[in-house]
Formats: structure tokens, sequence, C-alpha cells
């Protein structure tokens, strides 16, 4: 039977995960939970690395900020999301970042799936950051500095308490009042990790002596969070917020006392880190970590630095794994966001149908 025959009898509903339904989801597994399988979703996928048609995201820059189109498909499935970042849009009650995307199937085109992503990204981008310190840093990690205490700072907590075992958490950021947001809403965790997290009062303070480093700040400009005299010999750094051009949170000397790990290199060079050092400076796609093509930590005393800048891999990883789950838990709604014909040449149809006789009438009478 050909695709458009096995279609023929088929509603053309296209499944829908709303912000609160997604909400409610991670609410009723378990947000650690769904880390772990978005977590496991990526690990999958990036071991199958090679199956998938990849590009650099397309991003329309502003002075205010940006916005985003990532892309990526491999034989069965076409995903995109749509993203943005402005850093000043919480003084107007809006998100730093917003987002949805799409699951479509390869062979017709017709997307299966249409959810938020906001909330689903700071899920997956969390879970990518705590695949990648599985593989890069030291074992036994038990304190992570986490600098930047905005958005995604929550998610980032609970993954590397969760998946990496961590159990003392170092916070700072510039305003008070994040920190200890962060702080109230870990605080119910805490408990059962048996971990302890406390606000401190400068970088240094937070970044001395600890196993991990996660910067995720927001702010669309060439920084300098964490000078690389900061480093100690055998921390990890998940370099987390410096993901567009002309944004940065470390200095050069940075990663060059490091061995740099990123997810794809072309976007990498020009949104990461990376984007402040020359052409030829090495760097290790993580992909070839996970398929052990190349090493990642070699030494219990080297500074690995992985810079994250999201990829559209982990977007669809991510899609897929929540649209699963939603429904298996009855979350999910129907959209009519692709029209039903009975000829599937006869668009126009559709219009015929939606008029009312009196209006077809009228629009003879005028032709007569």
């Amino acid at each position: 039977m050909s695709v458009p025959q096995a279609l023929a009898n088929t509603p053309l509903r296209t499944d829908f995960l709303s912000a609160s339904d997604a909400a409610r989801l991670v609410a009723r597994i378990g947000i650690t939970q769904v880390l772990r399988l978005v977590s496991e979703a990526l690990e999958a996928d990036f071991g199958r690395w090679q199956d998938f048609d990849k590009s650099a995201r397309t991003a329309a820059h502003s002075a205010s900020g940006v916005i985003e189109l990532m892309p990526v498909a491999d034989a069965r499935d076409y995903a995109f999301k749509y993203v943005n970042g402005h850093p000043h849009n919480p003084r107007l009650g809006l998100p730093t970042v917003m987002a949805f995307g799409a699951l479509a199937d390869v062979a017709t085109g017709m997307p299966r799936f249409v959810s938020e992503l906001t909330l689903t990204t700071a899920l997956r981008t969390a879970a990518t950051s705590a695949m990648a310190a599985r593989h890069l840093a030291r074992a036994g990690n038990r304190s992570m500095a986490l600098i930047g205490n905005g958005s995604q700072s929550e998610f980032q907590a609970l993954a590397f308490m969760e998946l990496l075992g961590v159990r003392e958490l170092r916070l700072f950021d510039i305003d008070p009042a994040a920190s200890q947001k962060l702080l109230r809403n870990l605080q119910p965790f805490l408990p059962g990790f048996c971990a302890t997290a406390i606000v401190c009062a400068s970088v240094r303070d937070a970044v001395a002596g600890t196993d991990i480093v996660t910067t995720a700040t927001a702010d669309k400009t060439r920084a300098t969070i964490i000078p690389g005299h900061l480093l100690e010999p055998g921390m990890h750094i998940n370099a987390v917020g410096g993901d567009c051009p002309g944004k940065t949170e470390f200095d050069a000397s940075a990663l060059q006392r490091a061995q740099v790990f990123v997810e794809y290199e072309p976007q990498t060079r020009v949104e990461g880190e990376l984007q402040q050092m020359p052409a030829d400076f090495a760097v290790t796609e993580l992909w070839r970590v996970l398929q052990k093509l190349a090493p990642g930590r070699t030494s219990d005393a080297q500074i690995t630095l992985f810079d994250s800048v999201g990829f559209a891999l982990e977007d669809y990883s991510a899609l897929r794994t929540m649209h699963r789950l939603a429904g298996e838990a009855g979350l999910l709604s129907q959209i009519e966001l692709v029209p039903e014909l009975a000829d599937p040449k006869d668009l126009f149809a559709m219009v015929r149908q939606a008029a009312s006789p009196q209006i077809i009438n009228l629009a003879a009478r005028r032709t007569a």
C-alpha cells in the first residue's frame, strides 16, 4: 500500500502538547525522572550521529536579542525548533527564552507533533550538560558551582544531583534575588539527595575547590564571568550561557588551559566560547567521545570544558521523549493543522464548503 493510500482514511490531526500540559507531565512523572529519560534519549541519538542530516541553526539578530530556527532530520523524522533569546524580556514580563517545535514524517511531510519547547528546552539543556559531564568529568564528583541562577539553574542543579551524584551546590548571581529564588526552588529536593546548597558572595568563592563549574548567564555580551586563572586542575566546566555571536562567559586563557568539547563544530565556531579562538584551535565533537572514536578526559588533572550552545539533535531527542510520555499519560490534544480534503488536489473546496449558500449565490451574481 502506498503512503497516500495508507493515510487516506486517517483523520489528519496533529498531536499537541501545551505549556501547561508539559508542566503537568513533568510534575506527574517527576522532574528528575524526566531528566533521566531525556538524557537516555540523547545518548541513543548521539550514538547514531551519522544518521542525521545536520546544519547550523539560522539566526536573526537584533539589538535586543536573537530568534533562531533549528532543524534536523534522519530517514524517518524531521524536527525543528523556533527559539528566541532576549535577555531584557523579564522586564517586560516575558521569559528570556521561549520556544516551540514540531516532529514530522519525512516520507509525507505530515506534522505528527507540535509542542511547547520553553520548558522542554530547559530540560534538554540540563540533560545534555549531565550527559557530557558523565563522559568528561572525573569520577566521584561531589561539588558544583552554579554561576547564573536564572531560568536554567534549577534544571542544571537537579540534573547534576540526579545523574552525576553532586551533593554540594555553590550558587552565585549578580542578582541576589535570583540566587534566593533558586535556593527556595531547590529546598524541597535537597533532603532527598542528602545535598546542600549555599549562596556565595562572589564567583571566586563559588568556584574555589569545586569539581564542576556550570555557567548559565543570560546577557548578550562578551563577558568574562570566570577568568582562566580561577580554573583548577581536574575541573569540568559546563559553559552553557555563551550561545550566540557576541556572547561569551570565559576569556581565551580559560579555553587554552582546557581540552574543549563541542556539539556541532560549525555552529559552535560562530556562537560559543570558541568564537574568540583562532580557526585552528583544536576541539572534539562530543559524539566522537560517546562513540569511542576520540578520547574524553585523559587524566584526573586535566581541565575539560564543554562549550554548550544547544544543537537541534537535542531538541529532536527531547521532542520524541515528551511525545511518548505525554501520549502514555493521556496529556496530548489534537489540532487541525493540515486540511482534510476529499480530493487532495481540490484545496479550494475548503472555502466552498465553509461558505454559506447566500455568499456563494452573491459571488455568482457578481460574476454573471
